[in-house]
């Protein structure tokens, strides 16, 4: 399996690597607030760490969903949380032409579940030469994703992360299979991001949005650590229930410490 270097530290290799924030950007204050703390937690615990938040939501159940503070604004509050507290980056693009742009501040760029068969949009992604984190559509399977990720290689970048987040199970429903770990790792080739709260989302749960069952994220995230996941994705908030976005998904930021460590045992345990 194919490792990747970002700033200091390697994607796929000996550390547990954790891309963590709010689901769409609400406000500096929350970004800030929650990075400091995910940073001072996996500094504690030694695990590699990326931040995570959303400049929009382009894929909301509806057109009066709050979808974020927009590509200008939103860019600018991560290059100065970036800058501040000296982290690496991960959003999402939704259009070929933010690739390039979003590019200056992102250090990996990431490709919606819902948008990755999409061509342009996986090049342009390609051709920033940053590292490409292409989220597995939920009416995909796991051997699907190898096209994908060599429509990215066959551009010229072969910084690809491919991350798990279930599939659709009937309607109102997803489940993960724990076999893609091993199929996207080690038949595809590159590190498997498990997106352990995404992956308890039920679209539509709300008739107008989505619902969620947070209890099981911390059950899956050690289950896909247990499978050989090198990396994990967390939709993490201060207050999940006040969160404009996604917020029966998303963890409390003052409980994910202990669901980290566990996960992070377990990586290690795996490793030797």
């Amino acid at each position: 399996m194919k490792t990747l270097k970002l700033n200091n530290f390697e994607i796929g290799g000996s550390k547990l690597t954790i891309l963590a924030g709010p689901c769409a950007m609400e406000s500096y204050e929350i970004c800030y607030k929650t990075a400091k703390k995910l940073k001072e937690i996996t500094k504690k615990l030694d695990i590699n760490f990326v931040f995570k938040t959303s400049f929009d939501k382009a894929n909301r159940s509806s057109l009066n969903s709050y979808r974020g503070l927009g590509m200008e604004e939103g860019l600018k509050i991560l290059s100065e949380i970036k800058k501040e507290l000296d982290i690496p980056i991960v959003t999402d693009i939704h259009e070929p032409y933010q690739a390039e742009i979003a590019a200056r501040t992102a250090d990996i760029i990431q490709i919606p579940a819902f948008l990755c068969r999409q061509t342009d949009l996986l090049v342009c992604a390609a051709k920033t030469g940053k590292i490409v984190n292409i989220k597995k559509g939920q009416f995909l399977s796991p051997h699907q994703m190898k096209s994908i990720a060599k429509k990215v290689s066959e551009s010229g970048n072969d910084n690809i992360l491919i991350t798990e987040r279930g599939a659709s199970f009937g309607y109102n429903n997803l489940v993960v299979d724990m076999r893609g770990v091993s199929i996207i790792q080690d038949e595809i080739g590159y590190p498997l991001v498990f997106d352990a709260t995404h992956s308890v989302q039920i679209p539509g749960g709300h008739g107008s949005s989505s619902s969620g069952e947070r209890k099981f994220v911390p059950l899956l995230a050690k289950s896909a650590v247990a499978a050989g996941a090198k990396c994990l994705f967390f939709e993490i908030h201060p207050s999940p229930e006040d969160a404009l976005c996604d917020g029966d998904n998303m963890l409390p930021l003052d409980e994910c410490e202990e669901t980290f460590d566990i996960c992070n045992k377990i990586f290690k345990l795996v490793l030797n």
